[in-house]
């Protein structure tokens, strides 16, 4: 028992031994100091305690002080509490008898009242979208805070601002009959402002040094289109401004700018061609080649015809022509026989119908490939148009009509090319025809008479 006891004082010395850093570098000591140490740590362990429990207690203390004022707190915000919902309940039951006295005696006010809200923000929204408010400006800010006021229950109209109601409306109706010239500032489509005069036309359309102005949304200001329409509308623009009390004519927009946006959404001849690509390029060159060389062929044809012409009309024959070049043959070969005439007059004709005819080949050729090549156009357009509706699906029917739109436009300069190419082809190859039957003609003449003279 002894021993036991023994071991179990050992251990507990060994914790107390280890919890302190001084008594862990200590040698090992023996049983009476080891008794001494106990006795030590056991006292001053009580002191600790003693003065836990007291810190325990004047926390206990504290905190049932602190309990004590948040019930006294409580209470009194309960009793807050009833107090303010005794007299919310009151002001609710004043408040309805007060609304049903106003509505009593407002009667038929409420309906004007109500009618006059939704025309003044009617009108507001009008007003924003229109070209008068640039030359009066303000008028749109003054009905959405009028709507915006008897909107709210408590507050009424007064008669000057019923008023205000429909003299916009009166001045809205005569300002839209009217052609009108004032100073504002303009935005430039280079993003610059200027104060310039413009000229309104009712509520269509403004311009400003012969260029279509557009309404700022949400604004009472102007600025250029970035895109203008064709040059024939800005000719009446231009024309407008610079009238005096005669009437002139005027590319007027009813609808307020909405057709004139899509007019100039449209595109030019320019960006038609650019949207045919390589190949409507090589169309067009093609087409250009092949006016040039008609060209050429035209005045060499005609020029030729008119010599042919004063050849036949003169007995000696001259080489600047081929019906003067044919008739020489004859007096090159005075002795020869007919058979052997008319062998030389062939040759002759042969040698100047290349002459003749020359390059027309060439432009049949071009009226039978412009439209070949317009055709490979589109389909390659049609190829990638599908190409994108495969990515993108067919939600927006602008991509499928935009692309087959452009598809077409090779055919279009296929077909283009192809027919003025056809018709200058025919033209020239009549001329071309005359005159060699012409040739054929003088020459069967020439073989005539020389039989004559030899039977």
């Amino acid at each position: 028992m002894l021993k036991q006891l023994l071991t179990s004082i050992s251990a507990v010395a060994v914790l107390l031994v280890g919890s302190s850093a001084n008594a862990a570098m200590q040698e090992p000591i023996n049983l009476d100091q080891l008794l001494q140490q106990l006795q030590q740590g056991q006292f001053e362990q009580t002191e600790e305690n003693k003065q836990r429990e007291a810190r325990f207690r004047a926390e206990a203390n504290e905190q049932a002080r602190i309990l004590r004022e948040a019930i006294a707190e409580r209470d009194r915000l309960e009793k807050l509490s009833e107090t303010l919902e005794t007299q919310f309940e009151k002001n609710e039951i004043e408040l309805a008898a007060v609304t049903d006295t106003l509505t009593q005696r407002m009667g038929s006010l409420r309906e004007l009242f109500g009618v006059l809200q939704q025309v003044a923000g009617d009108t507001s929204s009008k007003l924003q979208t229109s070209f008068v408010s640039v030359e009066y400006p303000g008028r749109s800010e003054q009905l959405s805070a009028l709507a915006q006021k008897m909107g709210s229950s408590s507050k009424l109209a007064s008669i000057a601002e019923i008023e205000s109601v429909w003299l916009a409306l009166l001045q809205e109706m005569t300002e839209s009959g009217k052609v009108s010239k004032f100073n504002t500032e303009v935005t430039l489509a280079n993003g610059e402002k200027a104060n310039t005069q413009v000229t309104r036309v009712g509520t269509f359309n403004m311009v400003a040094d012969g260029r279509y102005l557009e309404l700022v949304p949400g604004t009472d200001t102007v600025a250029e289109l970035i895109r203008q329409p064709s040059g024939r509308y800005l000719d009446t623009a231009s024309a407008l401004e610079n009238a005096d009390s005669n009437p002139v004519k005027f590319a007027m927009d009813p609808t307020g700018g909405s057709i004139l946006g899509l007019l100039v959404q449209a595109p030019d001849l320019g960006e038609r061609i650019d949207q045919g690509g390589t190949v409507g390029y090589i169309i067009l060159a093609l087409g250009a080649i092949g006016l040039i060389i008609a060209l050429e062929r035209f005045i060499t044809l005609t020029l030729m015809g008119g010599k042919v012409k004063r050849q036949m009309k003169q007995e000696q024959p001259n080489d600047n022509n081929p019906l003067g070049r044919v008739m020489a043959v004859q007096r090159k070969y005075p002795d020869v026989d007919t058979e052997t005439l008319e062998l030389k007059l062939s040759e002759a004709i042969l040698r100047e119908v290349p002459k003749i005819q020359r390059n027309l080949t060439f432009i049949k050729i071009i009226s039978v490939v412009a439209p070949l090549m317009g055709l490979l156009g589109t389909v390659t357009g049609m190829i990638n148009t599908f190409q994108a509706i495969t990515l993108f699906g067919t939600g927006d029917p602008k991509l499928m009509a935009g692309g087959i739109s452009q598809a077409l436009v090779t055919t279009v300069l296929g077909l283009v090319v192809a027919i003025p190419m056809t018709l200058l082809f025919a033209t020239l190859n009549t001329r071309s025809r005359h005159i060699v039957h012409i040739l054929q003609e003088q020459a069967s003449g020439i073989i005539a008479e020389r039989s004559e003279r030899s039977h």
